[in-house]
């Protein structure tokens, strides 16, 4: 299984990064996953399950350790077929599953 998390911590700083958003991009980047984004507003990364699984475990402790008040996250499977396509023929876009 693969999965994707999309993440940002706060409190925002628009004129410099604060630490818990730099630890938490080092975090992702020095992992072992397949593609990282860092952006200024949000940051995404992929990879195996248990990889990824074990860097928001990471990326909640040391944000937080760091000054983090706040840490939004979303994770998503993703397929192993190039296009992205959600399993179970939905696709990404298609919301929660399982939510009440």
């Amino acid at each position: 299984m693969r999965l994707r998390v999309e993440f940002t911590t706060e409190p925002f700083d628009l004129d410099e990064a604060p630490d818990h958003a730099l630890v938490a991009r080092q975090v992702v980047q020095t992992a072992q996953l397949d593609s990282v984004d860092v952006g200024p507003f949000g940051n995404t990364a992929e990879g195996a399950a248990e990889q990824v699984l074990s860097v928001v475990d990471s990326l909640l402790r040391e944000s937080l350790e760091a000054g983090a008040t706040r840490i939004s996250l979303q994770v998503n499977v993703v397929d192993d077929s190039v296009g992205g396509t959600a399993p179970s023929g939905g696709t990404p876009s298609d919301g929660p599953r399982g939510s009440a």
